[in-house]
Order: C-alpha cells, then sequence, then structure tokens
C-alpha cells in the first residue's frame, strides 16, 4: 500500500488527485493498454518490412486499400458480436482470435521468409502465394490496430465519467506507452540481434502475449469495484448483456445523422491522411537503406522511439493541456502542429529527417490528441461508443489511409513521366496543396467539437 500510495502522489503532478481505488483502477487498465500497445507496435515495424521484403515496397498503397476492402466484412462481424456478448466477453474472444492467428502466421513465415535472391528465384505457384501470405499479414495486423484497440477504448469510455476520464485516460496513455517502448525494441528486433533469417521468433513471443490479454481482462473486472465501471450515462454496470440487436449498419447511421460524430471521423480522416503522407515516403526511404530483419530492426527501433517521446510528453504533463485548458484548446493545437510537420516535410528529404518528423508526428498524436478525441465518446451513448466509435476508427481510420495511400500512388507514375528529382518535386508540390487546405478544415472542427463537448459535459446531457 507504501508503494501505491507513493506512485499515486508522484503522479498527482502530471494527472492529478485520484481517490485509492479509482487510481488502482487506472492503473489496471493501463496495465492492459501497455501490453496492447506494445504488441500492435511491435506487429506494426514486422507487417511493412514483411511487405516489403515478400511483396514490394511501392505496392504499399494499394495493400492500404486492399485492408481495406477486406475489413469491411471484418467489421460487420465485429459489430454482430458487440450486439450480442458483454464487452467483458469481447476483451477475451477477440485475443484469443488475434492470439491464434498470430501463432499461425508465425509458423508460415519459416516457410515464406526469405532474402530477396530467394523470394525471386521461387517458383510461379510458390512465388504466389508468397505474395497472397504478404497481404493477408498486412491485413492482420490492420484489423488489430483497428478493432482491439478500438474495443479497449470504448469499454474504457463506458465505465468512466467525464471528470475521471480527464485525470485517468492520460495516464492509460502514458502507461501504455511503456509498453509500446519495451515491446518493439526487446521483441520486434529479437531476430536481428539472434542473427535469425525470419521474423517468426518475433511472431511467437507475440501470439504469447496477446493471449495474456485474457487473465488480465478478467482479474480487472474482478477486482475493480462495481461503481467504478459505469460511466456518465450507464445506470448499469459493464458486464451487462445487450438485450437489442441492432443491425450492421447502426454505426454508420448514428455517424451519418450527428455532426459531432462526423467531426470526430474529420478530425481522425484529415490527421492520417497528412501522416499517411509522411509515412510513405518514410518506409520507401528506410527501405533504400535496409533490408529483411534489418529492416525490421530498424522499423521496431522507430516504434519504440514513438512512444519513448509520447512517454515523455505525458510525464513532463502535456496532459494538463487538457486538463487546465479544456478538449477544445487540445483538439485545436494539432492541426497547428501538424501544419509546421507539412513545411519541414516538403522543405527537407532525408531518411534521418523523416524519422524525427514521423516520431514527433505520432508521439503527440498518442499524448494529445488521442486522449482528447476518446474522451469525446463520453458523453454520448453506449451505441455512439461502440458502433459509430467502430465505424469510426475502423473505416474512418482506413479510409484516410487509403485516400492518402491513392495520393501516394501518384508519385511513380508522376517520377516515370518527368523523371526522379522532377516527378518528386511535382509530388511534392501537390502535396502541400492537398495538406493545408485540410489543415484549416480540421482546425474548424476541432474548435466546434471543442465547444460541444464542453456544453455536453456542463449540462451532463448526451449529445448522441
Amino acid at each position: 500500500m507504501g508503494i501505491l500510495k507513493f506512485f499515486q502522489s508522484l503522479c498527482r503532478l502530471s494527472f492529478g488527485d485520484f481517490e485509492k481505488e479509482e487510481f488502482k483502477k487506472f492503473i489496471k487498465m493501463g496495465v492492459i493498454f501497455a501490453l496492447m500497445i506494445g504488441i500492435y507496435w511491435t506487429l506494426r515495424p514486422l507487417k511493412d518490412a514483411v511487405f516489403m521484403q515478400i511483396v514490394d515496397k511501392l505496392q504499399l498503397p494499394f495493400a492500404k486499400t486492399f485492408s481495406l476492402l477486406v475489413l469491411l466484412p471484418m467489421v460487420m462481424f465485429y459489430t454482430k458480436l458487440i450486439s450480442r456478448f458483454s464487452k467483458e466477453k469481447m476483451l477475451i474472444v477477440l485475443p484469443l482470435f488475434y492470439g491464434a492467428l498470430t501463432l499461425g502466421f508465425s509458423a508460415l513465415m519459416l516457410i515464406f521468409q526469405g532474402s530477396a535472391i530467394e523470394i525471386a528465384a521461387r517458383s510461379l505457384p510458390f512465388l504466389i502465394a508468397t505474395k497472397m501470405m504478404g497481404y493477408l499479414f498486412y491485413v492482420f495486423v490492420e484489423s488489430f490496430g483497428s478493432l482491439v484497440i478500438a474495443l479497449f477504448w470504448a469499454f474504457a469510455t463506458d465505465t468512466t465519467v467525464a471528470n475521471s476520464a480527464k485525470r485517468g485516460f492520460p495516464l492509460v496513455v502514458a502507461i501504455g506507452q511503456m509498453g509500446g517502448v519495451i515491446l518493439p525494441y526487446v521483441v520486434g528486433g529479437l531476430p536481428y540481434r539472434l542473427g535469425l533469417a525470419t521474423d517468426s521468433l518475433s511472431l511467437l513471443c507475440l501470439g504469447a502475449l496477446i493471449l495474456l490479454l485474457i487473465p488480465l481482462v478478467r482479474y480487472f473486472f474482478r477486482s475493480t469495484p462495481k461503481d467504478l465501471l459505469i460511466s456518465t450515462q450507464a445506470s448499469e454496470p459493464l458486464h451487462t448483456e445487450r438485450q437489442e440487436e441492432p443491425g450492421f449498419l447502426e454505426g454508420l447511421k448514428l455517424l451519418l445523422r450527428n455532426r459531432y460524430l462526423l467531426g470526430i471521423f474529420a478530425a481522425n480522416f484529415i490527421y492520417e491522411v497528412v501522416v499517411t503522407i509522411f509515412d510513405f515516403n518514410f518506409k520507401l526511404a528506410a527501405a533504400a537503406e535496409y533490408s529483411g530483419v534489418a529492416l525490421s530492426h530498424y522499423l521496431s527501433v522507430y516504434g519504440s522511439s514513438v512512444n519513448v517521446v509520447s512517454l515523455l510528453c505525458l510525464l513532463l504533463g502535456i496532459s494538463n493541456v487538457t486538463r487546465f485548458l479544456g478538449v477544445g484548446v487540445a483538439l485545436a493545437m494539432m492541426p497547428l502542429i501538424v501544419g509546421g510537420a507539412v513545411l519541414g516535410f516538403l522543405s527537407f528529404n532525408s531518411l534521418s529527417f523523416l524519422f524525427i518528423l514521423m516520431v514527433g508526428s505520432k508521439a503527440i498524436n498518442y499524448a494529445l490528441n488521442g486522449p482528447a478525441l476518446k474522451q469525446l465518446y463520453i458523453p454520448t451513448s453506449s451505441d455512439a461508443k461502440f458502433k459509430a466509435q467502430a465505424w469510426i476508427e475502423t473505416f474512418g481510420s482506413r479510409s484516410s489511409k487509403q485516400a492518402g495511400s491513392c495520393f501516394n500512388m501518384s508519385l511513380a507514375p508522376l517520377q516515370s513521366t518527368f523523371g526522379a528529382l522532377a516527378g518528386k518535386s511535382y509530388y511534392l508540390m501537390l502535396s502541400g496543396c492537398l495538406c493545408f487546405p485540410l489543415l484549416a478544415l480540421w482546425f474548424i472542427v476541432a474548435l466546434f467539437l471543442g465547444k460541444s463537448f464542453k456544453k455536453a459535459v456542463n449540462t451532463k446531457s448526451v449529445i448522441c
């Protein structure tokens, strides 16, 4: 208990005052989130490195398109499960599903991964199977980030009142960043440090860690007081099963009927479009210098770096922007910060700068924008939290990445038509023409969301 009080007093400066059981709740929630984030940030670089190795780096935009199409039936199935089962059960079903598949991919990597020379020498049927494997693994990781992380935040907002979330969510994110710091470097870079030829060992470890989420979730629900598992609008604990079975399109209908949800969608969409452009250029530059497990290791270091900077931002009190200045200010700061990043992207072109740019853009999003956006779901109904949020964070994220990827597809034909240097110059010019108007729209939307959220919380009303 003395240790708990010590950490509670340590967190007071950056996150605010917690009651004892409330603090324990967010610590347990943070541990679960840390494992999820650590797994996801280890899978992300592996996804890109494996795809560029066994498929082709210039096909990355097409992989994002394919992932969007495959995610449609996956979200359909996910929303049906949400309708039938409690969130506690869903937090067990999804880790069981993804853990088993990760172990399966671990075995398949032993067959399909190899050097560029080995892959090029394969027979046509084997080569086709190899490329299919690359696309399937890419979609698998994309779906993990969309569904599992979205489910976590849906259950978090459905078990937390607004005032508690202002203190607790930044703490949860801070703990989560620790997982994102440790696992990508330790697990993602393991094959490279051991001199292995494939990433199979990393995936084996990740599969076991995903399955570890199941006992952690069970312990959270068993040990957390029932009165701390109720949201601002809820009258019953989270364990309550849904009796209704709304259709698959209900989340989309909610989204299209409400300006507030459309605003959240727009904020997610614009950020992802801009960062997808950054990300594509960063991955191309990285693949030009590294290959195989060395590329996996380099991108894993990138993943750890993002979470190191995010954690430092949180520990230095960036969450105080939300606590003292409000959610609206935090949301409005993001388009201004990303606008500065766009200026840097258009001015400098090197792997080192793109590394710093990507780390900074991702870190500030996770530390400031992410917790603020999650709080926007608090004054909403349970259906908005789960179904509309699933659409926003799955199709909003995927469609925005698809939009950015469609733009990225223009690089190859521009370079083919005008030459490598001139084509890249035209590509950068078009990037500025696309990004700056979007950022202006994002700023206006952020002001609207902040005003609507503040009014709903002050009046204790439900927006939608």
